[in-house]
């Protein structure tokens, strides 16, 4: 059984004056409410084997909460560039790819990407991931590669506003 969690980084500043759009900062708000996630997560006993990020600043923080919170070690977030790039097929690229060692996945990135991606497994699919939010799926497969042929089942769809 392979585990794919597919996360929207957490909410982000417009407010930085000549800040790149790679750079830009989380703010408070997206703290807090990827902290509402994290929580979820720890009651469902979440286990993560890797987590790669996109190497976004608002990406690569958002991963290092979810990773702080679920006790996974913050040296060992991958990044890829292919994430915030903006292509889905690259970060299928990215699964595919991935040792077959590794049972549970979960990847930060960006819209309208990470929800497209999303939309490629859930029917009915979703409009937009908001920020934050976590789709999980699973699939009856040993091997990353065989994920296009197996059925993706929908574990859940979590976002901060269906905590509160």
């Amino acid at each position: 059984m392979k585990t794919l969690y597919l996360v929207r980084h957490a909410k982000s500043s417009w407010e930085e004056p000549g800040v790149s759009d790679a750079d830009r900062p989380l703010i408070p708000k997206g703290l807090k409410k990827t902290q509402l996630i994290v929580d979820f997560l720890l009651k469902r006993e979440t286990k993560i084997d890797l987590m790669i990020s996109s190497p976004a600043v608002r990406a690569y923080e958002t991963a290092k909460l979810v990773a702080a919170g679920l006790d996974y070690p913050l040296n060992k977030i991958k990044t890829d560039r292919k994430i915030y790039d903006g292509y889905y097929d690259r970060i299928l690229d990215i699964i595919y790819g991935t040792s077959n060692e590794v049972n549970s996945l979960m990847i930060f990135g960006h819209n309208p990407t990470i929800t497209n991606l999303a939309n490629l497994f859930l029917h009915p699919g979703i409009e937009m991931m908001p920020t934050s939010c976590v789709v999980c799926l699973s699939f009856n497969t040993d091997r990353w590669e065989d994920i296009p042929a197996s059925e993706a089942i929908q574990e859940f769809v979590i976002t901060p506003k269906l905590l509160k």
